[in-house]
């Protein structure tokens, strides 16, 4: 099958943490020699597109453009623009995001906030929880960048932003707005900055409950690399299949034609 256009998870498919997957590396390298358009789409809403793109040149060997960069901070600043509400804000979150909204014309109220949007936050404590859990309970829009419970790493599945959401959900009773992958609002997003219909992308992840499952929900080929998150072993229990698995993105052909 030929596509068109391939969407990319970064954390575990191209590289893990601080170590490389020269497979992803050189994934990348072919998709450049093809001239195949390619988006990195990433939950991690801790980096600015910027500070990706000059990770990938030096840590890993990826020099990409800053168009082929798309993350659930990108995406969260755009659904809260749709919205059209006043342009406060709570953030629970670090660089990427904070500065993807504030630097935008949103304002930070930790009083009477119009949205409260989560990340990850590595500096979380307990009266950030606090502030966020009032102003949700006092009506702010509730949004989660993704619901990612952790994140795979050169130490192991860490929290990610998904646990931060499930803490603030139990203490709420109110469900938030998902974002990023495998949600609609992003996976749309991602087809219309490429350019294609579902039917010409293809989703790379190694993430079924994330990256797979955005595939699957929205009607999106899907390739499974089991480099990361989602085990070899556990791909015979899940329950519909991605359309590919590898163990290795050194593993997939490229129709030539």
């Amino acid at each position: 099958m030929t596509y068109k256009a391939y969407i990319i998870d970064l954390d575990g498919t191209i590289y893990k943490g601080k170590e490389r997957i020269p497979e992803g590396e050189a994934f990348v390298h072919r998709l450049q020699e093809r001239q195949i358009p390619y988006l990195f789409l990433t939950n991690n809403t801790t980096r600015t597109p910027e500070m990706i793109k000059t990770m990938l040149s030096k840590d890993f060997n990826v020099e990409t453009s800053l168009d082929t960069i798309y993350t659930a901070s990108l995406a969260t600043l755009d659904y809260m623009n749709d919205l059209g509400k006043e342009k406060t804000a709570f953030v629970l979150g670090e660089e990427g995001l904070k500065s993807a909204i504030f630097n935008n014309g949103y304002i930070e109220d930790t009083k009477n906030p119009a949205y409260v949007v989560v990340g990850l936050d590595r500096t979380l404590d307990y009266d950030k929880l606090s502030i966020a859990t009032l102003a949700i309970l006092n009506g702010a829009t509730f949004i989660g960048t993704n619901p990612d419970f952790n994140i795979p790493t050169e130490k192991g599945l860490q929290p990610g932003a998904g646990a931060l959401l499930a803490f603030l959900e139990a203490a709420t009773r109110i469900k938030p707005v998902i974002i990023g992958k495998p949600e609609a609002i992003i996976m749309d997003k991602a087809l219309a900055i490429l350019g294609v219909e579902k039917k010409e992308a293809i989703v790379v992840g190694d993430n079924y409950k994330t990256d797979i499952k955005a595939g699957i929900d929205n009607g999106i080929a899907s390739l499974l690399v089991t480099t990361g998150f989602t085990k070899p072993e556990e791909v015979s229990e899940l329950p519909i299949k991605p359309d590919f698995v590898l163990n290795s993105l050194a593993e997939w052909q490229f129709d030539e034609k």
